[in-house]
């Protein structure tokens, strides 16, 4: 179990304020100054050692992402050099997560204090915080902490005493899923439709504006400065090899306690339950299903899921993904069909429709959910829709196709005899009143 030394995010649960006279006292702000000096190589340098992989849900090694910035800044067409930037995802519309926001609540410096650690490491010139449209007390707090650090001397020009000139913007979005995606956050931003773009070009060829740009999510860029100030050993100390460090996992459905806590990657499942979250309501015989990372990866069985570490391979080797570690437990008492018919109607609800796959087939696939839920259906509907879900898998040019396939997929290949259950019960009761 992680000790309370080893916390990055002292302030999770708010005992505290969040003004920069308490983060500072938390040890926010801590000579920044010294960090810079080491020079943008050394700190991507040490986030590449620390094995931090992106907290957004796709793990990828977040050094790894940094270093892709240019070092020389491009020209544009007139011979002037472009700038670069940092655009921080703090959309957080997944369903089941809800760690982002708690970290904006409560302890926002740790995330303003990081953007200008990772945007100097990328040599940014501002950092756009993109925070979801719903967040409106957190917009509020944020919008003040940035306040306080430009009026103490810690952002704008000579930020933190350090020499280096650095912005923090916060743009509100306004409530669309799909604005999650890094490429189309970046439209939006830009004030156009929220609309994936094709890549390449990549965000860090020409991203924002045309401009060099990396788009973290908002946990990945607030561990930075901690990360600095205590060693990239330290860090990886926690978790398993390739699955590295502290992370915030947000428990919610049928357990005693749901929360939002900070554990060392790779813990057991049914220790992570047991310690933080009193137990599965019920008891333990009662789980029927977990869907650990958020509503776009494939439930586990109960039964499954009981010993699986807590990290990107762990929930790989059971056939689901980490994604944002945000665990959705279902009890007995869950009907397992309906819960999967209500997220296909979001992702429905959520494709931009610019790609056909998604567009007709997120629809398409409700449909014949519902039809499923009720037992309105042929049993050979169940092979159709697996074949339709893996017609929109990976032929869209964002991952919501995926994440509308995949709950769909995990249902068919853990619960078929539920499925056929009521197809069978309805067929005979409609034979029945025939009668």
């Amino acid at each position: 179990m992680l000790a309370d030394k080893d916390r990055i995010f002292t302030n999770l649960y708010g005992f505290q304020p969040w003004n920069l006279k308490a983060a500072q006292a938390r040890g926010d702000w801590d000579n920044t100054k010294d960090i810079l000096a080491k020079g943008p190589d050394a700190i991507i340098e040490e986030i590449k050692a620390s094995g931090l992989r992106g907290r957004g849900g796709a793990g990828f090694p977040t050094g790894m992402k940094w270093s892709f910035m240019p070092k020389e800044p491009p020209k544009d067409q007139n011979g002037n050099p472009k700038p670069s930037f940092l655009v921080i995802n703090a959309d957080e519309s997944e369903p089941g997560s809800c760690k982002d926001r708690e970290i904006i609540r409560h302890d926002p410096h740790k995330l303003i204090e990081g953007a200008l650690v990772a945007g100097f490491a990328m040599r940014a010139r501002a950092a756009y915080i993109y925070i979801r449209g719903e967040y409106i007390r957190e917009a509020e707090t944020l919008f003040a902490a940035v306040r306080e650090a430009y009026d103490a001397g810690l952002l704008g020009k000579n930020a933190a005493g350090s020499g280096y000139d650095f912005d923090v913007f916060v743009h509100r979005g306004a409530g669309a899923y799909i604005c999650g995606e890094e490429t189309a956050m970046i439209e939006s931003l830009e004030g156009k439709k929220g609309q994936p773009r094709l890549k390449p070009p990549f965000p860090a060829g020409a991203g924002l504006y045309g401009c060099p740009t990396t788009v973290n999510n908002v946990e990945s860029i607030a561990v930075a400065p901690t990360i600095m100030r205590r060693g990239a050993s330290w860090f990886s100390s926690f978790g398993r090899e390739n699955n590295k460090g502290t992370k915030l996992f947000q428990i919610s459905g049928h357990v005693e306690k749901p929360c939002v806590v900070e554990e060392s990657m790779s813990i057991p499942f049914r220790e992570l339950i047991e310690k933080h979250c009193g137990g599965i309501r019920g008891g333990w015989d009662n789980l029927l299903a977990v869907i650990p990372g958020g509503s776009s990866v494939p439930l586990v069985p109960g039964h499954m899921m009981m010993d699986v570490p807590m990290d990107f391979d762990g929930c790989k080797e059971v056939g689901s993904g980490l994604g944002t570690a945000a665990l959705i437990v279902m009890d007995k008492s869950t009907d397992i069909v309906r819960a999967i018919s209500r997220l296909s109607h979001f992702y429905m609800h959520e494709s931009c429709g610019q790609c056909t796959p998604c567009r007709e087939g997120t629809g398409w696939m409700y449909r014949v959910m519902e039809r499923l839920r009720t037992g309105d259906a042929e049993v050979e509907e169940i092979d159709m829709l697996q074949q339709v879900t893996k017609q929109v898998e990976g032929h869209t040019i964002c991952a919501l196709g995926d994440a509308a396939a995949w709950p769909i997929q995990g249902l068919i290949k853990h619960f078929r005899p539920e499925i056929e259950r009521r197809i069978t019960e309805h067929s005979a009761s409609m034979q029945e009143a025939a009668e």
